[in-house]
């Protein structure tokens, strides 16, 4: 479906037209967009992750993440809800913690698929420089889309700044 319009009211939206990628390509393609995005997510301990049920609905749930290699993560409990819909489906979304509403830092989402890294060296490596609990699901994010929106210094607008894989950054103005 890569490349088709998508009509959503007066807007016609294109899904992203390259593959999923690792943060640190992401970081390289939009630098500023990924330093401002990676600030958002540090702000806050917990976030929120969209995956799909076996059913097709949406599941959200609170969730942490981490920066480790080039790579954002995010674990799971063994055997919990989201890590069986990421094993099913590796599609998800992240919403960053809101905060108290100010907008302050701006509101960061990511959209992709997941790799979960379940043995082997990469994994040992993992765990060998962050102290995390075991059992644990551990999933890599391979982005799709990022957007981050703020309010403009003026305060009387919105700057949606948005990177899809295959397309680059931009950003809209809506007062």
């Amino acid at each position: 479906m890569s490349g088709v319009p998508v009509s959503l009211g007066r807007t016609v939206r294109r899904a992203p037209s390259g593959p999923p990628v690792r943060w640190a390509a992401f970081a390289q393609q939009a630098p500023e967009l990924a330093e401002r995005v990676e600030a958002r997510f540090a702000a806050f301990k917990h976030h929120v992750l969209a995956t799909l049920m076996a059913s097709g609905a949406p599941r959200v749930s609170g969730t942490e993440v981490g920066w480790w290699d080039g790579e954002l993560w995010v674990g799971s409990m063994w055997g919990a809800r989201k890590a069986e819909d990421l094993a099913a489906d590796s599609r998800f979304a992240l919403h960053s913690n809101p905060g108290d509403g100010s907008l302050l830092g701006g509101d960061a989402k990511l959209s992709g698929r997941v790799v979960e890294i379940t043995d082997g060296p990469v994994r040992e490596a993992f765990l060998a420089a962050n102290e995390v609990p075991e059992p644990l699901h551990l999933f890599f994010l391979r982005l799709q889309a990022v957007t981050l929106t703020e309010l403009t210094s003026d305060n009387d607008a919105l700057a949606i700044t948005t990177w899809r894989s295959g397309d680059g950054v931009r950003t809209i103005r809506r007062a």
